[in-house]
């Protein structure tokens, strides 16, 4: 039972809390479980990243599962409490201290009878036998109505033990019902992330020698112009031209989440840095991007060229 208290919290100090709440007959404060606190964090710093974001989104979405799992958590400590520790608390407190203390008596009426079958065979005299005997027949007579109060007790043991089956059936289909629960909410999670980028979802994809993009200064400068109405889409375009025109490659930032429609296709997120050149004979409105060792067509209109 105190095993089972120990899985169900392992905090010996919340355990004390609920203990000592539990003989006030006062009812514990309610407190956030791990699972609960780990994806408030999540949250909290999922909207620091900003929800736009896709590492910011993915943190969201794994707080909303973790609180989930705290859920489910809670559920299953509050039906096990109910349906496994609750029945066997109260036949350790009640039941089986009654079997106990019953036995116990029940050894003393033994030791009464032994002790007056040991006077009986020591007394000589008429009287003192005859004293004796009645002894022995009173103690024989006590001894017997408790073997027999004591036998019914043990007895009932059987219909307790069945009780505790079906106790323990509950117990096992609780945690069923929660790993199961969790289960659930893990592959969905897992669904929810598998939308983002492959190349995003993995660090293994990309050689140790492969450089991390970075925006250098003059990215921000790039990006700040880019917000200035002095800046107009013929500048813009005109970059994209003289990119098409000629055989180099440049920098650019994404501004906006891209999704391949197919494996021709670069996925991108918004503010990530690749390079983007031209091919021969590609439309007018597609480059092809590169980010490591991966590389496909991107739409010019989700990109800003650097300087």
């Amino acid at each position: 039972m105190k095993q089972t208290e120990v899985l169900l919290q392992p905090n010996p100090n919340a355990r004390i809390e609920e203990f000592v709440y539990e003989k006030l007959d006062r009812k514990a404060p309610s407190r956030m479980n791990n699972p609960e606190l780990l994806g408030q964090y999540m949250i909290d710093a999922g909207n620091e990243f900003g929800p736009g974001t896709a590492y910011g989104n993915a943190l969201i979405k794994c707080g909303e599962t973790q609180k989930r799992i705290g859920t489910a958590d809670r559920e299953l400590i509050q039906t096990s409490a109910i349906n496994f520790l609750t029945p066997l608390r109260n036949f350790i407190d009640g039941d089986y201290k009654t079997i106990t203390k019953e036995r116990k008596l029940l050894q003393n009426k033994r030791l009464d009878l032994d002790a007056a079958k040991t006077r009986l065979k020591k007394a000589k005299a008429a009287e003192a036998r005859a004293a004796s005997e009645q002894e022995v027949r009173i103690t024989q007579s006590e001894f017997d109505r408790q073997a027999e109060i004591t036998r019914l007790l043990l007895e009932g043991i059987n219909s307790t033990h069945a009780h505790h089956l079906r106790c323990l059936t509950d117990f096992v289909e609780a945690q069923m019902t929660y790993y199961a629960q969790c289960y659930q909410y893990m592959l969905d999670l897992q669904k929810q992330l598998g939308s983002f980028p492959s190349a995003f979802r993995s660090n293994n994809n990309q050689s140790s020698s492969t450089p991390v993009p970075s925006v250098s200064a003059s990215s921000v400068l790039a990006s700040a112009s880019a917000s200035l109405p002095s800046v107009s889409n013929s500048v813009v375009t005109s970059g994209f031209s003289e990119l098409k025109a000629s055989s180099g490659s440049r920098k650019a930032r994404v501004l906006y989440d891209y999704d391949a429609a197919n494996s021709s296709e670069l996925s991108l997120l918004a503010d990530e840095v690749i390079t983007v050149y031209s091919v021969p004979g590609m439309d007018s409105d597609w480059l092809m991007g590169e980010r490591g060792n991966q590389k496909g067509k991107v739409p010019i209109t989700y990109l800003e060229l650097l300087n």
